[in-house]
């Protein structure tokens, strides 16, 4: 479901070039990318959404040949395999939370579905912010926030989920609460955790720990 091999990637043409470890994970499976400040996590991540290109290698996600894909084809595929956790929540702060976790299928589909309304319903009220759905995003708290932004990336039922730095501004019971939800919230997809987060080091079995990516 995620396939990572001999990956090359460089900023401009003046930039050093950056090699990414060889990795795997099946559908179902969680993950963890570990590693600190200037180790190109960031970068890994974009290149696994499809939003830079490698120069080089394998990178296959959610059934699609990211090197080979047309910029239309990956934009398609964003939104309907890919579940994007971000670090910051990137919300429209003049929009409720309701509205911001519908805005996606708005904006595609012109209508919100009946089913995707109960799906967002049932989704916030196990996250137990149901009553912040009427909420401006500024009025959430950083624990609220942050389960909104798991609900907005679940809601269309992606395959893939990557997560960014879920748990860098967390306190340890915050942090632990919300990779339990994570896990149980995207229990049928392929969940890839990307973090410099020491705390989760030991959550899954697979770990790639990322070194310094200049070569």
């Amino acid at each position: 479901m995620v396939e990572v091999q001999g990956i090359r990637f460089r900023y401009g043409s003046e930039g050093p070039n950056m090699d990414f470890p060889d990795f795997a994970c099946e559908m179902g499976e969680r993950m963890l990318l570990l590693g600190n400040s200037g180790t190109g996590k960031t970068t890994l991540l974009h290149l696994l959404c499809g939003i830079l290109r490698p120069a080089a290698g394998t990178l296959r996600v959610a059934g699609r040949d990211l090197r080979a894909a047309s910029d239309r084809e990956l934009d398609v595929w964003r939104g309907s395999e890919l579940g994007i956790v971000f670090q910051q929540a990137h919300f429209v702060q003049s929009l409720t939370v309701a509205e911001n976790l519908a805005l996606p299928h708005q904006l595609t589909q012109g209508t919100v579905p009946a089913e995707v309304l109960d799906r967002m319903n049932a989704m916030l009220d196990r996250l137990g912010i149901a009553h912040r759905a009427n909420a401006r995003p500024h009025e959430l708290s950083v624990g609220e926030q942050q389960r909104a932004s798991i609900a907005r990336a679940l809601l269309h039922q992606p395959s893939v989920v990557f997560a960014d730095e879920p748990t860098s501004a967390l306190d340890d019971h915050n942090a632990e609460a919300v990779m339990d939800i994570l896990d149980r919230e995207a229990a049928d997809a392929t969940l890839v955790v990307v973090t410099h987060d020491q705390r989760l080091k030991d959550r899954y079995a697979k770990c790639v720990t990322l070194k310094h990516a200049h070569a």
